[in-house]
């Protein structure tokens, strides 16, 4: 059996933003990658976004897809918060003012979600310590994890692969969802890259039911 654990976000920017694999079925997702594992619990650590005034519906198409989340009964949402607040920074490509090159400088809002990463290792190492007979799965690429999955697996002795949440096909190349060479080292296997077609084939339908009524895919997804 393996427990997996889910770094939202990251799976987020890395597979699905800006295609339409967005309404993925998480429950799917685990068995395509490891058809041949009984997967227990997927733990799904995320946060709740505040929409942008450029895109005032966000917060409600999330809404919808935790409630389809939530019809999955080995799932657990577990929440983490964001924070945004006004940073000066320097203009990009950098500019300079008088002969000491002081760079000029912008007002920028920052966005940081908070959380997800300690509670996922927080999880992790705590599963592990309380249970021996489940293999761990971590889809994410934030190389923070690598202490606590260091832990897993060297002081606990419990295997865990991590998956890299990168597509196959992405034309964009993005650092944040490159190999992670801390994350590669701790775990005891590790997968690149997700596919394209593991990704289509794991979205849940259009449009299904729960206790409460229809849940419908968000239009522009």
């Amino acid at each position: 059996m393996a427990n997996v654990y889910i770094d939202g976000f990251n799976l987020y920017y890395c597979a699905v933003k800006g295609t339409s694999f967005k309404w993925l079925d998480l429950n799917k997702l685990c068995s395509n990658l490891f058809s041949g594992k009984h997967i227990d619990k997927i733990y799904y650590f995320t946060a709740k976004i505040r929409a942008p005034r450029h895109d005032p519906n966000a917060s409600t198409r999330q809404e919808i897809y935790w409630r389809a989340l939530k019809t999955l009964p080995n799932l657990e949402i577990i929440k983490g918060h964001f924070v945004r607040w006004p940073r000066w920074m320097p203009k990009y490509p950098l500019q300079y003012i008088g002969s000491k090159k002081t760079p000029v400088m912008v007002q920028v809002e920052r966005t940081e979600e908070k959380g997800s990463d300690v509670n996922l290792a927080a999880m992790l190492v705590y599963n592990n310590s309380v249970q021996n007979n489940n293999e761990s799965i971590v889809i994410s690429n934030d190389s923070d994890l690598s202490l606590a999955i260091k832990i897993v697996t060297s002081n606990l002795n419990q295997a865990v692969i991590v998956v890299n949440p990168n597509r196959t096909s992405r034309a964009r190349k993005d650092k944040n969802c490159k190999i992670s060479i801390d994350l590669k080292k701790v775990a005891t296997n590790y997968l690149p890259s997700i596919n394209d077609n593991v990704l289509a084939n794991s979205l849940f339908p259009d449009t299904f039911s729960d206790s409460i009524g229809t849940i419908r895919k968000p239009s522009s997804w």
